[in-house]
């Protein structure tokens, strides 16, 4: 009888252990598994003010929160950000004509033509000097599904206001583990 308990405890053990690998094993797989290929799009401001309150800062404040976003990207592994330089003359073509916002897929041939697996909308938008929000949109770069989305509202319209929407985004991205989809 004493046999018989000791051989089902150690069965036990060993079906309980190789679980246990079993579940270490397909985590460290997924932790390790290749970055996509991100293509970043840099930030656009949606303006509802536009005509009524001057924004001399708009671009380098535009600038500012795309460097930021890109180098918080890269820095926690989030995704493997791609130069854009080869399909530069592409963006910028396609950005005088119209927002890659809403360009009906025009940059989903931009990521493909760079060779990305996503690409990365980014816009803010601003409702008034006190109210704006920053957005990102990942999408895939076949299907055009959005994979990741993100939105944080911001009250002042100052760098700092902007810096820590973007840090927070980062931050929440990290925390959720939704980075590389």
């Amino acid at each position: 009888m004493k046999h018989s308990r000791r051989h089902r405890v150690a069965r036990i053990v060993h079906v309980l252990g190789a679980a246990a690998l079993l579940a270490v094993a397909a985590s460290l797989t997924a932790a390790h598994q290749p970055l996509k290929r991100l293509l970043m799009l840099e930030f656009e401001l949606i303006d509802e003010q536009e005509d009524v309150v001057p924004f001399p800062e708009k671009e380098a404040r535009l600038a500012m929160v795309s460097q930021r976003l890109r180098e918080a990207l890269i820095k926690e592994e989030l995704y493997n950000v791609i130069d854009s330089a080869p399909v530069a003359q592409l963006i910028r073509t396609e950005a005088e004509h119209q927002s890659l916002l809403g360009c009906n897929g025009c940059e989903l041939d931009i990521a493909r033509k760079a060779g990305a697996d996503r690409i990365l909308l980014a816009w803010v938008q601003k409702v008034s000097n006190l109210i704006l929000n920053i957005n990102i949109e990942v999408r895939d770069a076949k299907t055009g599904k959005a994979v990741l989305a993100k939105s944080v509202d911001l009250r002042g319209n100052t760098d700092q206001s902007w810096q820590r929407g973007i840090d927070f985004m980062v931050r929440d991205i990290v925390e959720k583990k939704q980075g590389n989809r």
